[in-house]
């Protein structure tokens, strides 16, 4: 066989990386629901749907400061204002002038009632007195404290806000599996909700293991290699929503993985390790966690994946609580992409969030690039909107050069497991990564 037969054979026993992941997230579910006061409900995932129990606004209420008033008696129709000349260049030549009866702010609480010629100066959020049906903002106006002049008649309903207008009571605010943001956290309690239901955020514990590792703060030499995972995947736990926990560096020895694992298993939802998920004798996390004991398989499967960079994935469960473990590839760039496909679903779904995977657009290729066949490829790309509509990327450094890629990048561009070469002014798939630029 030639070595182009060879790849493709070794390609055709790798497992689709669309089966593999399907039978991982099978077998995940999200996490019991929690509820938490509002203050604590920010960066969760509602568990329930959630309806307005009271409407919004409360009340009628001024939306500008100004005058509170009828709006025939300002339009001309009502037989109470007096007209008066208007100032030098005032548009109609004449203004109309309202007694003022009184001040209302936003802690005004007794109702009062207008009467024809009359208005109320107001504030923004103070009630509307009885029959108001406008404001007169007060930079239409003379601002006079006993009386006031108006120089400028606005429409009817101007500067009103109708109780209910915005939400009445009974509106569907937000959906189970919406995650709470600021906003709707400002929504939820304009509508008198203290409580809501939601996802907790998932405890992740990160694990980087390898008798080679040292930890940062220095530079990597022969037999010693700077650990850069383990605080790469708690950032980017971190930034997926998780409680992300960084144990650190984990020397390969049976039972101390063994052990480390079991103790994480009380404060964990999801373990990551990082290393040792290939078949070369340095690989301990594989032997270890894969191995049959009592006529039983590990608790860990390992699956050669039709994925670049990094083939070799894990996944199963630990302790006694069954807590799920992923197990990455050690090189770095390897292990982010192996998050991104991996990891990063598995953490959305136990927080309960939809959808579980990255947004992805279609976008026309800039360069020209090659593929190995037989791999789905995720590659470093930067991806920019046209001005006429639609998406460009222009693919970044990969294979071996993914890590210094990624830093780069805000996409990752997708070649599928038959593309070898991707030509320029084709059109891909891309998936958009969160970065805050």
């Amino acid at each position: 066989m030639t070595a182009t037969a060879d790849a493709e054979a070794a390609a055709n026993e790798l497992t689709p990386l669309a089966d593999y992941l399907g039978s991982v997230l099978r077998r995940l579910r999200a996490l019991p629901p929690l509820d938490l006061d509002l203050t604590q409900a920010h960066g969760n995932v509602l568990a329930e749907d959630v309806v307005a129990p009271h409407a919004f606004p409360a009340f009628d209420q001024a939306a500008v400061d100004g005058y509170a008033a009828r709006w025939e008696d300002i339009s001309g129709g009502g037989r109470g204002p007096s007209y008066v000349p208007a100032p030098s260049g005032t548009p109609g030549g004449r203004t109309i002038r309202l007694n003022v009866v009184g001040d209302l702010g936003a802690a005004s609480w007794r109702p009062v009632r207008l009467t024809p010629g009359s208005c109320f100066s107001v504030a923004a959020g103070a009630p509307l007195p009885v029959a108001a049906d406008v404001v007169v903002p007060v930079e239409w106006t003379d601002q006079g404290m006993a009386a006031v002049e108006i120089f400028r008649t606005p429409k009817r309903g101007y500067g009103v806000r109708r109780a209910g207008e915005e939400l009445p009571v009974g509106t569907l605010l937000a959906r189970a599996g919406t995650y709470v943001s600021p906003a709707l956290v400002a929504v939820f309690a304009a509508t008198g909700i203290g409580h809501v239901v939601v996802r907790p955020s998932p405890r992740v514990v990160i694990v980087a293991t390898g008798d080679e590792l040292v930890d940062v703060g220095r530079g990597s030499q022969p037999g010693q290699v700077v650990d850069a995972n383990s605080h790469a995947l708690t950032a980017a736990a971190a930034e997926v929503g998780a409680l992300a926990y960084r144990v650190g560096i984990c020397d390969d020895d049976p039972e101390g993985l063994r052990g480390l694992l079991e103790d994480q298993t009380l404060r964990a939802d999801l373990i990551i390790t990082t290393g040792g998920t290939g078949t070369g004798p340095g690989d301990m996390v594989r032997r270890i966690l894969s191995r049959r004991e009592g006529g039983r398989a590990g608790p860990v499967t390992f699956t050669d994946v039709a994925l670049y960079p990094g083939t070799a994935l894990g996944f199963g469960t630990v302790g006694a609580e069954e807590v799920p473990v992923v197990c990455l590839p050690g090189d770095p760039g390897a292990a982010l992409i192996g998050f991104e496909v991996l990891a990063r679903p598995a953490i959305q779904l136990l927080a309960g969030a939809e959808p579980v995977f990255r947004p992805s657009v279609r976008a026309h290729l800039l360069e020209t690039v090659s593929s190995p066949g037989g791999l789905r490829e995720f590659r470093p790309a930067h991806v920019a909107e046209r001005r006429g509509g639609g998406y460009t990327v222009q693919p970044l450094r990969g294979g071996p050069f993914t890590l210094s890629g990624l830093a780069e990048a805000n996409g990752l561009l997708v070649l599928g497991e038959r593309v070898t070469t991707a030509a320029a002014g084709s059109t891909v798939d891309v998936l958009l990564l969160d970065r805050r630029r």
